[in-house]
């Protein structure tokens, strides 16, 4: 029997209880994320609900979790003010997944395996520490920031995630401290003690025992109190807009505009969403393969191709664009998810949740949402992970510590760009080392090219060049060279003109056939 088949087979005794871990830290998260663009709030579940059922049955991941995302909350809010209207942007939208199909179809997802793991590690650990920032003012009862805020700097500009924390630790609420103290000592205690010991109990996973402990403890404050307890009038717990029927929720629905199809800023504001969309799905997606513990490979063009697909509909019903996304992944995965399964299971719960369950889920503590996410957040950047970075050395540790420093105080897209660029620059530098050798006898000198010579090695030809003195022989040998680029070429070129005045006398040695110019066709042999 197949890896596919053993876990197919066990997939309805984990999936189930991990779609709903999902599906409960999702709702304040798309909420939040509707808020924080300036867009119905509606919007955000309907691409809850949409990532969720529609992406998660045509995804080729099966522990990835598509929905919004909190990195294009201000592309999102910018474009709709940009284009006049909500239903301009949602055309946007539509444009945006059309083109995500075709970036699947050209096969451009392959540009997510040139990220170096170093970096993907590094984008991880950020978005754990960033967890753990934004959530502990929520587990002391600080909820005066939406629940999806992941930017450093917060409330306008006046305070930022350090500033808020301790503004929370001298306004701590003592209820909120218990009702958070209360899920973490649940969810920490579940599989060590309780599960450990009751077999039949280690399928109800630890996260959805600490927010269900959470929620009962603070009813029973509310019940035995008085006014000891967190209350939703004052923003403590989940709020969901309360629709009755699918009639009622069919006609809250904004649609798109399609008369600004005429508008050619429709389409560069829908090529913008389709190019940051695809590349956090993208990253999201290298980042789900690692969180896997099955370590199952997922075929990048048919995420874009799934996502697109999704875009489309989302646009169509009045959502917010959609990505893949690592908190919901790392939540899903933490939950004890096996398959895909659990993503659809959360897409439809929040359906469910949308037209009958509103007021339920008003009783559960953002406190308790708090005390899961910080905990899935330290297991996102664990110690071990700077450790082993550290002791792979400066090329692997510099763009980890880059990738983690730029997330933290810019945003996801923007702090992986800048630790891949610094991976980039370290593999260009162990690439240069080493690419060429100068020896000498006498007044003979001899430059061998270890390897293909290109543009980062031009500083080291250069040196090796300025060591060769005045009235001396140079051969240049590039036997076991296969490709030289223009740049070198250039150099050498430069060179030789130079050695006219040096009295150096050059030799060039199996060059021909490398480059289409002169020295291919002078003084070469072999």
């Amino acid at each position: 029997m197949t890896l596919e088949d053993n876990v197919a087979k066990d997939h309805f005794r984990f999936d189930a209880a991990a779609g709903l871990v999902v599906f409960l830290v999702a709702v304040p998260l798309c909420l939040g994320i509707a808020l924080a663009s300036g867009a119905p709030l509606l919007s955000g579940l309907i691409s809850g609900i949409v990532g969720g059922i529609l992406v998660g049955l045509l995804s080729g991941s099966e522990v990835s979790v598509s929905g919004p995302a909190v990195g294009l909350t201000a592309i999102v809010a910018g474009a709709i003010h940009n284009l006049g209207s909500y239903g301009g942007f949602l055309t946007a939208v539509v444009v945006a997944g059309c083109l995500q199909i075709a970036f699947g179809f050209l096969r451009l997802g392959v540009l997510a395996d040139y990220v170096p793991t170093s970096v993907i590690k590094g984008m991880l650990a950020a978005i754990g520490i960033v967890l753990v920032l934004k959530q502990i003012p929520h587990a002391l009862g600080r909820d005066l920031d939406f629940e999806a805020d992941m930017s450093f700097i917060e409330v306008g500009g006046r305070e930022n995630s350090v500033t808020a924390i301790i503004k929370a630790l001298l306004s701590a609420s003592a209820p909120a401290m218990i009702v958070a103290g209360a899920s973490l000592a649940a969810l920490l205690g579940w599989d060590r003690v309780v599960a450990a010991r009751v077999t039949a109990l280690r399928l109800v996973p630890a996260p959805l025992v600490g927010i269900v402990v959470g929620t009962l403890l603070n009813e029973l404050l509310r019940i035995s109190t008085g006014d000891f307890y967190l209350r939703g009038d004052q923003g403590h717990l989940v709020s969901l807009p309360h629709f009755g029927s699918p009639v009622a929720l069919f006609n809250e629905l904004h649609r798109p505009d399609w008369g600004m199809l005429k508008d050619e800023r429709v389409y560069s504001t829908g090529l913008t969403l389709a190019a940051v969309t695809s590349m956090e799905t993208l990253l999201a997606l290298e980042a789900a393969q690692k969180l896997d513990p099955y370590k199952r490979i997922v075929s990048p063009q048919r995420e874009l191709v799934a996502q697109g697909i999704g875009n489309i509909v989302v646009g169509t019903l009045g959502g917010l664009p959609i990505t893949s996304v690592v908190v919901r992944t790392s939540t899903n995965v933490y939950a004890g998810s096996r398959t895909r399964w659990s993503n659809v299971f959360h897409g439809v719960l929040l359906l469910v949740a949308v037209l009958f369950l509103g007021r339920v889920l008003s009783h559960v503590p953002l406190a308790a949402i708090a005390a899961i996410l910080i905990v899935i957040g330290l297991k996102l950047a664990p110690a071990e992970h700077f450790k082993e970075m550290w002791r792979q050395g400066w090329e692997s540790f510099l763009p980890f510590a880059a990738t983690i420093v730029a997330i933290v105080f810019t945003d996801l897209l923007t702090g992986t760009i800048i630790g891949l660029c610094l991976g980039v620059f370290y593999l260009m530098r162990a690439n240069s080392r080493s690419a060429m050798t100068l020896v000498s006898q006498d007044n003979f000198y001899m430059l061998r090219f270890n390897k293909d010579i290109s543009f980062v090695h031009k500083a080291e030809l250069r040196e090796k060049l300025a060591r060769v003195p005045e009235g001396t022989t140079l051969i240049v040998d590039g036997t076991r060279a296969l490709y030289l680029d223009r740049d070198a070429f250039d150099v050498l070129d430069d060179f030789q003109e130079t050695a006219k005045f040096k009295d150096i006398k050059v030799e060039f040695k199996n060059l021909s056939g490398k480059r289409p110019m002169k020295l291919a066709r002078s003084h070469s042999h072999g």
